[in-house]
């Protein structure tokens, strides 16, 4: 199979799989232990602490491991705002479902949320967000690039208004996060997540970059693990796996960036060219460098991801909704039609395809369309 989904998950880099294993072996003690064996196993989640620090360039003590993406960005959202008790969230309306769910669940809870819409390149608007601000607004919770569509949005220059109003600022950067440059502690951040399998480490291991651990309440009560805001024995393979993949993406990340944007733009105009009426969703440029999301007018997506079945991996959308039938929030969010969204798939190249493989999934893709618009499926 040519695996083209790697905005849904990555293959685990050997040299990741190597240090997990090794720390499997060798880490046999609780890192809360006082005897020997368990303050190796500490020294081993603080080296890698240091690591995944290091790669975002900030201190280690601003770095808490979690389960993943979906518990980094509840610890970020429901975190704040047990610390308030009340108030106001501004968001946008192509989150993912971590976010916008968790979101809607605070509702249910009397927060109040503004969802700040999208252009049709996918962009929020800064002047949307700076218009949504209230008194009482004391989140904003934006994505860095966007799991659909890979669009990047502006955080930077939201950053500058959240700063300048006193309000925390949350950044979901899961899929920007060794696909390309993001150094995004040097901006006015005060919580990013992070995520290892979307950058060649292990599923089930995260982090939350925490400017101030005291803007937060934590969401789990047991010992006092990770400064108290995320108790539970930690994942030492795991956590391990995270820092050795932060490790090879401050090592590799230009030479990775190059490669996946040589290969998507190859993938873009090979397809332009075997498939009649073809459309790219989003913003032409402003987008990660291995991500495409198109419109193949008449063809549905369900359909040609099941024919081309063992011979090519592509997604319908998001990972985590790409089972139902129904159009992407994002792409309506974009102003896309149901019948548009529908007929969209997305395509994210990695660090380790080619581009013979990139070649024949090309014209792989374009015989299954073929044959759908010849059936009239």
């Amino acid at each position: 199979m040519i695996y083209l989904d790697n905005n849904a998950t990555t293959p685990v880099d050997p040299e990741v799989s190597d240090a997990v294993f090794a720390s499997l072996r060798r880490d046999v003690g609780n890192p809360s232990s006082s005897h020997l064996a368990g303050q190796k196993a500490r020294e081993t989640v603080e080296n890698a602490r240091k690591e995944v620090a290091d790669f975002l360039g900030c201190g280690a003590e601003k770095i808490c491991f979690t389960s993943g993406g979906t518990e980094a960005n509840n610890l970020a959202l429901i975190g704040s705002a047990l610390l308030r008790g009340k108030g106001h969230i501004i968001t946008s309306a192509i989150e993912h479902p971590s976010v916008d769910n968790t979101c809607r669940h605070l509702e249910s809870l009397g927060f109040e949320v503004t969802y700040a819409p999208v252009d049709r390149d996918g962009i929020v608007s800064v002047e949307e967000i700076k218009r949504a601000v209230r008194g009482d607004t004391f989140l904003v919770s934006i994505m860095h690039a966007n799991n659909e569509t890979g669009v990047l949005q502006p955080v930077e220059d939201i950053a500058a208004v959240t700063k300048s109003k006193g309000i925390a600022f949350h950044v979901d950067a899961a899929q920007s996060v060794g696909k390309m440059q993001c150094n995004l502690p040097d901006v006015a951040i005060d919580f990013m997540t992070i995520v290892a399998h979307k950058f060649y480490g292990p599923k089930g291991i995260g982090a939350l970059y925490i400017r101030d651990g005291s803007l937060l309440k934590p969401l789990l009560f047991g010992g006092g693990h990770e400064k108290g805001l995320r108790p539970g024995t930690e994942n030492v393979a795991g956590i391990v796996g995270l820092g050795k993949a932060c490790q090879l993406a401050k090592r590799d990340i230009r030479l990775r960036v190059s490669h996946t944007l040589r290969l998507r733009e190859l993938l873009f105009e090979s397809l332009k060219a075997l498939v009649p009426g073809l459309r790219l969703n989003g913003h032409k440029s402003r987008r990660l460098p291995n991500t495409l999301n198109l419109e193949i007018p008449g063809v549905s997506s369900r359909l040609l991801t099941e024919r081309l079945g063992q011979d090519v991996a592509i997604s319908t959308g998001s990972a985590c909704h790409s089972g139902e039938q129904t159009p992407s929030p994002v792409l309506i969010a974009m102003g896309l039609s149901h019948e548009e969204a529908l007929s969209s798939i997305r395509l994210s190249v990695g660090k380790d395809n080619t581009e013979d493989e990139i070649l024949r999934a090309s014209s792989l893709i374009a015989a299954a369309v073929a044959s759908l618009k010849q059936s009239g499926s």
